[in-house]
């Protein structure tokens, strides 16, 4: 079928649909009619990416590859966990993938069909196009030749890596939030942002950490579905998705640790003020108590027959004022 043909008869949210030889080179682009055709070959193997179709596009892609019901739900519905499941001769994996989009995660999901000749992915919500992985994958043709699992590996490592700038962009927002607590920026944003950073941190370590499972049973288990050659590169991507998980564990305590030094310092920061509050009525208390003796009406106090008294009444009160100021500044207290 030639190419335009190819494009008219495929629905737009058929991506790709490729029939690659056992050599693992590009045969050619192929249309949803020709799939089971090109299944009957043992030695070929087709790759079809999906990017959100509708459920008639899933049914015939369940009528060609002979997928299972419950998966072809599971696929339509977008709201799956992180999980691998096998039907018969087929396995069907759920993955969340993650883009960064002003400074929010935005959180979508792939769904891949893994057959011994097929590989079928489906994404849904904030995800990448795995244009690139395949690319990847057929400027190794070596590679590609050791058929789907090989193809699900490229799929799921350009998922996991796609998580590195995430962990980074979180990263270098913590040390802004570190150095803005740490600076005595108390603002009630500081505090928002962190909550918020610690939040989206949960939410993608709930992403990621189901991907360990199912990268391990990748690893050891399903010997008519997985190469035994590929196991070691399943084990790379398990072993990114290990770093990522633990970079985010360590992330949400120093943002905890980071929340309880933004609490204690404003905790110190309320003491200060308190303690100058209390400095400055204790300075203003010496003159306010001699000042009230004359305002009492009684008539045999002394010093108001003496010459003198006011200047030097005056003079003792701006002493003590003068030395409890000392004082009192010794002290921290203003």
């Amino acid at each position: 079928m030639p190419q335009t043909d190819i494009a008219t008869a495929n629905p737009p949210t058929l991506v790709n649909c490729v029939l690659y030889g056992s050599d693992g080179h590009k045969l050619r682009d192929i249309g949803i009619e020709e799939i089971g055709e090109a299944l009957q070959d043992p030695h070929h193997f087709v790759w079809v990416g999906l990017h959100e179709p509708d459920e008639p596009l899933l049914d015939r892609l369940q009528e060609k590859f002979g997928l299972h019901e419950l998966a072809i739900e599971d696929a339509h519905a977008a709201h799956q966990r992180t999980k691998i499941e096998v039907y018969g001769d087929s396995l069907f994996i759920a993955v969340h993938t993650a883009q960064m989009e002003k400074d929010k995660i935005e959180f979508g999901e792939t769904h891949m069909f893994l057959g011994r000749n097929y590989l079928v992915s489906v994404r849904h919500g904030a995800s990448l196009s795995y244009a690139k992985a395949r690319r990847c994958c057929e400027s190794s043709p070596v590679l590609l030749a050791l058929g789907p699992s090989y193809a699900l590996y490229s799929v799921l490592d350009f998922i996991v890596d796609n998580y590195m700038p995430i962990v980074e962009n979180f990263r270098s927002r913590l040390q802004e939030l570190e150095h803005a607590i740490l600076g005595g920026d108390f603002k009630r944003n500081t505090i928002i942002h962190l909550y918020e950073l610690k939040k989206e941190l949960v939410r993608m370590r709930l992403a990621v950490t189901p991907l360990q499972d199912v990268l391990s049973q990748l690893v050891r288990l399903y010997p008519g579905l997985i190469r035994d050659e590929v196991r070691p590169y399943f084990r790379d991507v398990g072993d990114h998705a290990m770093r990522i998980n633990e970079a985010a564990d360590t992330m949400r305590e120093m943002l905890t640790a980071a929340m309880d030094v933004n609490f204690a310092l404003v905790g110190i920061s309320q003491n200060d003020v308190f303690k100058k509050i209390s400095g400055w009525a204790l300075l203003l208390t010496a003159p306010m108590m001699i000042a009230s003796w004359y305002g009492m009406n009684f008539k045999g106090m002394p010093e108001l027959d003496a010459p003198y008294a006011y200047p030097v009444t005056a003079a003792l009160t701006l002493t003590l004022c003068v030395v409890l100021y000392i004082l009192l500044r010794r002290a921290k207290w203003l």
